[in-house]
């Protein structure tokens, strides 16, 4: 197994291993290393099928049921995406994955299924990054505040777009408005990484309704540096996987043809 650093913030090229086969412990404890360090990895040319995708999440932990999945989806834990305009759909704002779960997953495998001719890149930020680079006055003000995070805008999106069938409210009730710190804790890295974002983060709790116009606008815009991040030019068959504790992504939306993805989330080993 091969791995070469993308950028010194962010991301990973893994070579030299077939994903298609039963991975070893030292292919794992690799992997894991690698994605600790990297914390998002590229592994190109994976001609693999959903079961091998899945076998592979397994290795990391178990499979995690997001609060609700694309219509397109055949099972809740093996994700389709397909979307020809996916301007305003969600994932073109940078954002973590399901921060309105009270136990946000670990982190996602994504694989390209078929692409638009041209565009479709994703790119990828790192929250350590973004926080360490933060002045120190910053840092210490941050510290202790927590965030509320809500389903209801991304839930709101995917309805418009068509690409779920549920009741809004049922929804809401089923999963309720969840506090989440703004600087997290990395369990492995004990790294500190900050854990806002534009689609589901509504409030900082403990600030004004005034004070909040002002710093949550500026800590999401924040991690908008190309200091901060990387971008993954797509071809069939490669695979991302990324740790969403640490990392946000950005889907661009500068395609008009379709593009499927499938993406299986990994929940932390209790």
């Amino acid at each position: 197994m091969k791995i070469e650093v993308v950028t010194a913030a962010v991301g990973a090229n893994v070579t030299d291993i077939d994903l298609a086969q039963p991975l070893k412990d030292d292919q794992i404890k690799n992997i894991n290393l690698a994605l600790e360090q990297h914390l998002v990895l590229f592994f190109p040319g994976q001609n693999i099928t959903p079961e091998q995708q899945v076998d592979f999440a397994r290795c990391f932990g178990p499979i995690n049921v997001p609060a609700f999945v694309p219509k397109y989806s055949v099972s809740d834990d093996y994700i389709v995406l397909d979307q020809v305009s996916p301007q305003g759909e969600g994932a073109d704002q940078w954002h973590t994955d399901n921060t309105f779960m009270a136990n946000p997953p670990l982190g996602s495998i994504l694989k390209a299924v078929q692409l638009p001719s041209v565009g479709g890149d994703t790119c990828f930020a790192s929250m350590f990054a973004a926080y360490d680079d933060l002045s120190e006055s910053m840092q210490q003000m941050l510290e202790g505040l927590t965030a509320t995070h809500d389903i209801t805008k991304p839930l709101q999106k995917a309805l418009r777009a068509g690409h779920a069938n549920l009741d809004l409210a049922s929804m809401q009730e089923q999963w309720p408005p969840v506090s989440h710190p703004v600087v997290s804790t990395h369990p492995k890295s004990g790294r500190k990484a900050l854990f806002i974002h534009r689609n589901a983060t509504t409030h900082i709790n403990e600030l004004s309704e005034r004070e909040n116009e002002v710093l949550l606008p500026f800590l999401c815009d924040h991690i908008r540096s190309p200091m901060y991040q990387c971008r993954l030019h797509w071809s069939t068959n490669t695979l991302a996987f990324w740790d969403n504790r640490s990392v946000q992504h950005f889907a661009v939306p500068d395609y008009s043809e379709r593009r499927v993805m499938h993406r299986v989330t990994i929940d932390e080993y209790k």
